[in-house]
């Protein structure tokens, strides 16, 4: 910076007020990196790598409309899903009267897996943390009285992403909705599966086609339909710095772009209709410049297929405030989170936005928490005056320096990618998973040592204990109602008929066609969900993954304050009684995939210095059982995010009395509602950790239990 008279006026005040003679000392390194500084001047923009420009012009940093929220606000979107479709569908109709103008389904974890709710892995799964469905009649009771051809859909599915989505498309037609009407979004980005969210079937080649199937049969059949939402929530979810999300996220549009044009497609046939989607943290600046450097990143990246639209160039997208920044202690406070993290989405220039519900962290949210959550962007909408200037930070010299540091970043990344043959190569070598899981290790290790605060959990802790209704699904008695549907449907649909489009599928999986398209007929015809993907499944097979950790990394990052020490002389004390090192099996039960929690224990319990063992994942209690007696460990160590608690546990305990191996303790973590927490102790479990857990703690407390 040229050091003119006035900046160094400035320099020896602060100075002065700071007590030393070394700025530098106040300088910020973010977790991506970036070295931020206390005072921005003109001198940081004059040689920015990044267009500024206007917004609804390439490339587009500014926004992909030209008018913004002056004209239109940002749709307002409750993702949500429980229970059966018709308790998700009166809950649909409530938002519906309240603000909300789009609809985002969640899908229980049976259905992303291709599972039916009668299939004996899916036990706990089913209802649970998303809407069962298996087949049309359950997505024509969804939507019952919802008028598709005037609601925007967004559906959150992957690995069963043709079935579902052929469901939906069946489905409108029967109502009156021709496949033209439909409008919405299917996620259908499966490379970020493989990578952090785990909600994969098939392999990565057959996925990849089943992603360029859905591309090309909606870019020729449905005008006012998103084929695709390139999605890096679940990667910043997983423990990705923000950089990371961005890089890797267009890495994966990068590389479904070249997936479209070996079909034959033409770019501006299918580009202006693919979609993002962002994970909004508590960093309010970074994200906001994440945005517009995502914009002009990604402009920059469809030139180079020579489009002849301008469309082509813009990134259009949803958000999602952060669910890891939510936190079971204090949890009023995530009322505040969502907010300030809301108004990141905007100031960023989101097309769509769902603010998360305060009680996340504890259950699924209530009608009342939901309200909440809803209400907060109505008044960013409606009472702030924010949509009345089209983005106005631009031009800030922070903002603006910050925007040019993340594309200079991200391109190292993005650049990583390409060398190495591109994304589907990247992921088969596991560099974007690696990279993801330190992330996540050294943010733990910042919390835990308390460089950063999080209030409530690490700091100003509550001295009340505070009451908070929570919602609890009877998965039970959903699974039931799913199975008696489904054994009337079979026993009233044409099975002969049935039987012809599962051969059908066969035939297109191992050959040519396109399967969204067969798809849609088996399911006017009654096939299920899990008939369908057993179909292709026959073909392709049911991929599995490697249960690698990292070692090393949280153990150096973390901060050595007496904990440490106090951990080493339990451990020693332990082995001095019983010959070696205290042995953990962490395990991951039923089909939730996300597995940040479970790697992350594993990780930082080895390098505490215990013997870690992790399972592989959708284990059922049976084979955790099994491979824990197998291992000898003394404490399974049960990571669960779905409220699948109640049902896996017990079993888990079970086997192991069955077994006799009661000698093995049990312990949960995980989003767990605390007044599970009796329920499971009463059962044997020696110990629940919620969200916030400090880890040296825990291994204390763990080591003291043994």
């Amino acid at each position: 910076m040229e050091k003119t008279k006035d900046f160094v006026d400035w320099q020896n005040l602060a100075n002065k007020e700071l007590k030393d003679k070394d700025l530098r000392k106040h300088y910020w390194e973010t977790p991506e990196g970036i070295i931020v500084k206390p005072l921005y001047t003109e001198e940081d923009v004059k040689n920015l790598n990044h267009k500024i420009g206007l917004p609804g012009l390439p490339p587009f940093t500014r926004g992909p409309r030209a008018t913004m929220y002056t004209n239109r606000p940002w749709t307002i979107r409750q993702y949500a899903g429980f229970s059966t479709a018709e308790e998700s569908n009166k809950f649909y109709k409530e938002g519906l009267k309240n603000g909300v103008m789009g609809l985002s389904v969640a899908f229980d974890l049976a259905t992303h897996r291709g599972y039916d709710s009668d299939h004996p892995r899916v036990l706990a799964d089913v209802g649970n943390a998303g809407v069962a469905i298996d087949s049309i009649e359950d997505m024509n009771l969804l939507f019952e009285g919802i008028p598709l051809d005037q609601m925007s859909v967004s559906m959150t599915m992957n690995g069963a992403v043709i079935p579902v989505l052929a469901s939906f498309i069946a489905s409108g037609e029967e109502q009156g909705c021709s496949r033209e009407k439909l409008t919405g979004t299917i996620q259908n980005d499966i490379l970020k599966e493989f990578m952090v969210r785990n909600t994969f079937i098939f392999p990565p080649k057959p996925s990849m086609r089943i992603v360029a199937d859905i591309i090309e049969f909606t870019s020729k059949q449905m005008p006012r339909f998103n084929s695709i939402s390139i999605s890096g929530y679940h990667m910043q979810e997983a423990g990705a710095n923000q950089v990371q999300e961005l890089a890797y996220t267009l890495a994966d549009g990068k590389e479904y772009i070249k997936s479209a044009l070996e079909r034959g497609l033409n770019i501006d046939e299918f580009a202006p209709r693919l979609s993002f989607f962002w994970s909004i943290g508590m960093n309010f600046f970074m994200e906001i410049a994440k945005m517009r450097a995502a914009r002009f990143m990604w402009s920059e990246i469809v030139k180079e297929f020579n489009p002849k639209n301008n469309k082509s160039l813009a990134l259009r997208t949803h958000c999602q405030t952060s669910g890891v920044s939510l936190m079971e202690q204090d949890a009023y406070n995530n009322i505040v989170r969502t907010t300030i993290e809301a108004m990141a989405a905007v100031m960023g220039g989101t097309q769509s936005l769902h603010t998360n519900s305060f009680d996340e962290a504890l259950a699924l949210p209530t009608n009342f928490s939901a309200r909440i959550a809803r209400n907060t962007q109505l008044i960013l909408s409606e009472e702030t005056g924010i949509c009345n200037v089209i983005d106005p930070l631009a031009g800030s010299y922070y903002l603006e320096s910050l925007t040019s540091n993340i594309v200079e970043e991200s391109k190292k990344l993005i650049k990583e990618i390409d060398e190495v043959g591109g994304m589907v190569k990247a992921i088969e070598m596991g560099i974007p998973k690696m990279r993801i899981e330190e992330s996540s290790a050294k943010k733990q290790a910042r919390v835990d040592s308390k460089e950063e605060t999080i209030v409530g959990v690490n700091k100003y802790k509550p001295t009340e204990k505070q009451e908070i209704n929570i919602l609890s699904i009877d998965n039970d008695e959903v699974r039931k109602k799913q199975i008696s549907r489904l054994k009337d449907l079979k026993q009233n649909r044409d099975n002969n008929l049935v039987k012809s489009y599962l051969e059908k599928i066969k035939n297109v999986a191992s050959g040519a066609g396109n399967l969204l398209e067969v798809c849609i007929e088996a399911s006017k015809n009654r096939c299920t969900v899990g008939e369908m993907t057993l179909a292709m499944e026959s073909v392709f097979g049911r991929h599995n993954l490697s249960t690698k950790t990292i070692s090393g990394v949280y153990g150096k990052a973390i901060k050595n304050d007496g904990k440490v020490d106090l951990i080493e002389k339990e451990l020693d004390k332990f082995i001095k009684e019983n010959g070696r090192r205290p042995r953990m099996l962490v395990v991951k039960m039923g089909q939730d995939g996300h597995d940040r929690g479970a790697k992350l224990i594993a990780t930082a319990f080895s390098d505490l210095g215990f013997d870690v063992d992790i399972g592989p994942l959708f284990q059922t209690p049976e084979e955790a059982a099994v491979q824990a007696i197998e291992n000898d460990v003394h404490v399974i160590g049960v990571s669960t995010l779905a409220a699948g608690h109640k049902t896996l546990v017990p079993l888990l305990i079970n086997e192991l009395k069955k077994n006799d191996a009661e000698y093995i303790k049990v312990i949960c973590g995980g989003v767990i509602p605390p007044d599970d927490y009796p329920f499971l102790n009463d059962l044997g479990v020696a110990k629940v950790f919620g969200p916030g857990t400090n880890i040296q703690e825990a291994a204390i407390e763990i080591v003291k239990i043994l």
